[in-house]
């Protein structure tokens, strides 16, 4: 079965002008979540700024977001590191806490080889018999699973489930549902690629788009898994330039300025990100406009 399928929030973490968690806020944005549909949350990514978390603010927000959600949807931890040790103590914590699934990037900066890439994964699957989504987004980790590598784990690690495919190659995509027989879950990790993806087998997408219109892009992929495929592919382009717009600067620095423009109270960004240039901001809320974002009750 299935970690999910349909639309899971990659959701932000929300900072207080001091700069720290969040907490009360953070409730409110899971509440928001679950309230418009979204069918999991992923907790600790890249959107929710991970890489500047200590280790314990990063199992204090998985640990809160497990209490808070409630069992009412799948709670995915991620739990990746560069460090094969630190990924296990992660995972292994994560598991501690309750998460249904863990989330993991490759290592970064280390450039790891497709051998060294099975060994760290197999190494993390090895720590806990809740299952691992891998997770491919190479223009921000300098590393990249090859199709043959994602097949390789998926067919040899009981445990490894799926991959978050966030490379934009729609061919290396489907070469991974080709060399498994369409078996191993594929989740978008691109918010303008979710159609696409689910064309080629995909069970949904790990979005960050959701963090403001979580119920559009449910049902997008709800309308897609169900056979509505004209309503689906409406949605991908009713939202394609909000989309494009919530990306024009590195991810998350638009889309926690979104919600703020929305009052959802996503608050500061930390170092090194920094506030989103005027210009962008402009285009931004140009978007949010035309979608009626900026009028809607949080």
């Amino acid at each position: 079965m299935s970690v999910f399928t349909g639309s899971a929030v990659a959701i932000v973490t929300p900072f207080t002008e001091q700069g720290e968690i969040n907490y009360p806020a953070f409730a409110k944005l899971i509440e928001f979540q679950i309230a418009n549909k979204t069918d999991a949350i992923v907790v600790c990514g890249t959107t929710g700024e991970a890489s500047t978390l200590t280790h314990e603010e990063h199992l204090d927000c998985i640990r809160f977001c497990v209490k808070q959600v409630g069992g009412r949807v799948p709670v995915i931890a991620g739990t990746g590191s560069n460090c094969t040790e630190t990924a296990i103590y992660l995972t292994q914590e994560a598991d501690r806490a309750g998460a249904d699934a863990m989330l993991v990037v490759t290592p970064y900066y280390n450039k790891a080889t497709q051998k060294g890439l099975i060994a760290h994964y197999t190494a993390i699957a090895a720590c806990t018999k809740k299952p691992l989504i891998l997770y491919n987004v190479p223009s921000r980790t300098g590393c990249n699973i090859k199709p043959e590598t994602a097949a390789c784990l998926f067919q040899n690690v009981e445990n490894i489930v799926g991959i978050k495919e966030a490379s934009g190659d729609l061919s290396a995509a489907a070469e991974i549902m080709a060399r498994t027989n369409g078996e191993m879950d594929l989740y978008s990790g691109n918010d303008d690629q979710v159609v696409a993806m689910m064309a080629l087998g995909a069970k949904g997408v790990i979005s960050v788009l959701s963090n403001i219109i979580p119920e559009e892009v449910h049902e997008m992929a709800a309308s897609y898994l169900r056979g509505d495929v004209e309503k689906a592919k409406k949605l991908q382009l009713d939202y394609f330039f909000l989309e494009k717009a919530a990306f024009c600067e590195v991810n998350p620095i638009p889309i926690k300025k979104a919600m703020n423009l929305m009052g959802l109270e996503a608050g500061t960004l930390r170092p090194p990100l920094t506030e989103m240039e005027e210009q962008n901001v402009a285009r931004l809320r140009a978007e949010m406009e035309k979608v009626n974002l900026l009028r809607r009750d949080a």
